[in-house]
């Protein structure tokens, strides 16, 4: 059986919010039964975009993650409502909103707060992965189609494929410590998540970019976990770093120059500045 998959670049979302508002254009005052109550005006957002800031002036970046319901496969949704909510055999999950009517209790147990409580209606409500589109013969929900950047996709394949796809393609869950298998895959998690320690190099005598200046980035023990070039403009950036990670050094190289050793203790994003190596 083929199931349905989100997956988001997070390298190739700008955070426009196209995804929020076509979900809003398609779900405010209408209703889609037998799967979804209309969304109130103000107070849901059934697809999320959150944002990050890494780094200090001038070397910072910004990632964007969108996150909505994860259609978890073991959804602890689904086991705590009794009956009320429900995964399909394409892996969607629906929340019924005729058997969840007054189960506010069924908000709480999402570990991504992803379900929301409509107070007029009396249900709680969430991204139903616009099933009524697709059962009219859509290739994908709103969401995806209102994306500019192709950030987000979806897929519909067998599980064994879909793990294949995962492994091919380095897709992560987020926050899988929560156990429940989301269907809400992400490439480039890396930005969201870790840290990058980045500078900058020029030579001293010159006071010119130091472009091609080879960067080796250590561990506490001295062993090298990645190596760099600077660009034309003498900077250089290590990402995908673990924060709280440790100390780490940074040796700097470049012909007719000395090496240059800096250590840097990472529990955040850090920028060393510009460093200046003195020729030899």
């Amino acid at each position: 059986m083929q199931k349905w998959n989100f997956i988001l670049d997070v390298k190739l979302c700008q955070g426009c919010n196209n995804c929020f508002l076509a979900c809003r254009d398609e779900f405010y005052k209408n209703d889609f039964p037998p799967y979804s109550r209309a969304q109130p005006r103000h107070g849901q957002k059934w697809i999320s975009v959150k944002q990050q800031e890494r780094g200090q002036y001038p070397r910072v970046d910004v990632a964007y993650l969108t996150t909505a319901c994860m259609h978890c496969d073991d959804a602890p949704c689904i086991t705590k409502s009794d009956g009320a909510v429900y995964k399909r055999e394409d892996g969607i999950v629906i929340i019924d909103p005729e058997k969840s009517k007054g189960k506010k209790d069924i908000v709480n147990t999402c570990p991504y707060n992803a379900i929301f409580w409509n107070e007029e209606s009396q249900v709680p409500q969430k991204c139903t992965f616009c099933i009524h589109l697709l059962e009219e013969g859509w290739k994908m929900p709103r969401c995806v189609q209102a994306c500019p950047t192709d950030a987000l996709k979806v897929v519909k394949l067998k599980d064994d494929d879909m793990a294949a796809l995962v492994k091919s393609e380095n897709l992560e869950r987020y926050r899988p410590e929560t156990g429940s298998k989301p269907r809400f895959y992400y490439k480039n998690l890396y930005r969201f998540t870790t840290c990058f320690i980045a500078g900058g190099v020029a030579f001293q005598d010159t006071d010119e970019c130091a472009e091609g200046a080879i960067i080796n980035l250590k561990d506490a023990s001295g062993k090298v976990l990645d190596t760099v070039k600077t660009n034309n403009y003498g900077d250089f950036k290590f990402d995908g770093i673990e924060k709280n990670s440790g100390l780490y050094t940074i040796d700097i190289e470049c012909p007719e120059y000395s090496k240059l050793t800096v250590t840097e203790e990472v529990s955040e994003c850090r920028n060393i500045g510009v460093v200046f190596l003195e020729r030899r």
